[in-house]
């Protein structure tokens, strides 16, 4: 063999070798972006491998999965089929996710201040300008409320975060439906806007009246004031692990893009609670794809506790073997 040819093989060699030996980088929504932290983690400590993960937000973990610059990502609004098929994309749930409206309003405990779905439509839309408006008033009798101006802050990024949040909206009130609707970006009619969870959740912390929503972690972990909703059943809900599980016990993953219904039904459910799902590549490296799946399989059953502990809601074991069986069919690995 002629020394370009050795060369040019050993140079091929050279190349496989090190991506096999490359951590897998995955990018997506910033909503599970502390629970996949703590899974790489303990992936780390237990293999000594490492996994890569940023949160650039759904649309970035959708664009960035198409256009294969990263390994795998994470999107909290699950692509169509036609989609996936065009992207040779393999796309499976994780987790349930919740999303909490949160305000920073001195003197109001978490949970305290309670909502309707059409009064929190109706803040967003800006027609209700001052936190001691009527419309909030009548929905807490025994609060006394600031006499601060209400200041909106939304995502600026395309986010599956955002996406559940209008669709809820657009469930609870005629007016989000007709005039802004749903989407991972929509036209915001008042705000402030900011990037990923963590963009939201730090002009919460700095500017008094304002309102947001974020994924609960971050709310928790940041000790942000969320408030409480009427769900579809007419209750009084808090966001925490029993409403959450509630919602989440309502799924049906044959739907087409929301195996939850926005606001779903249930006297315990949390009206804003979603399922985010994972995007690896059908025409992959296979062995890039083994070392996720293997770091995945690790994360849907050994990672359980660590997503409890941040209040979300880990798969049901038939669903994690229904993964299981999607891994093996279009991927061809096993854990």
């Amino acid at each position: 063999m002629a020394a370009k040819s050795w060369l040019a093989l050993l140079g091929a060699i050279v190349l496989t070798a090190l991506a096999a030996a490359a951590a897998p980088s995955g990018g997506g929504g910033s909503a599970v972006y502390p629970v996949v932290s703590l899974w790489a983690e303990g992936w780390h400590a237990k293999t000594g491998e490492k996994v890569n993960y940023q949160p650039i937000g759904s649309g970035g973990g959708i664009r960035q999965s198409l256009a294969h610059t990263i390994d795998f990502g994470n999107t909290d609004m699950p692509l169509a089929a036609a989609d996936l098929k065009r992207g040779k994309l393999v796309q499976f749930p994780v987790l349930f996710i919740a999303i909490v409206p949160v305000v920073n309003l001195p003197g109001i405990k978490p949970g305290a201040l309670v909502l309707d779905g059409p009064t929190l439509a109706d803040i967003f839309l800006g027609r209700i300008k001052r936190w001691n408006a009527p419309e909030i008033a009548r929905l807490n009798p025994g609060l006394t409320l600031p006499k601060l101006p209400v200041i909106v802050v939304h995502r600026a990024d395309a986010s599956g975060t955002t996406f559940h949040f209008t669709a809820y909206l657009e469930a609870v009130s005629r007016s989000w439906a007709y005039d802004v609707r749903r989407g991972p970006s929509v036209e915001w009619p008042v705000g402030s806007a900011a990037k990923g969870n963590a963009g939201v959740v730090a002009v919460l912390q700095q500017t008094i009246g304002a309102i947001g929503y974020v994924e609960y972690a971050y709310a928790q972990q940041s000790r942000l004031i969320f408030t409480s909703l009427i769900n579809r059943d007419g209750n009084r809900v808090s966001p925490g692990a029993e409403t959450f599980r509630a919602a989440a016990a309502t799924a049906d993953f044959r739907r087409d893009l929301s195996p939850i219904p926005p606001n779903p039904p249930g006297r315990e459910s949390w009206p804003l609670t979603a399922a985010t799902y994972m995007l690896l590549h059908a025409d992959g490296d296979p062995a890039v794809n083994r070392k996720i799946v293997r770091f995945l399989d690790y994360a849907l059953k050994d990672g359980r506790a660590q997503a409890e502990m941040l209040r979300y809601v880990p798969l049901p074991a038939p669903v994690v073997k229904e993964v299981e069986e999607i891994w093996a069919e279009t991927l061809h690995v096993r854990p």
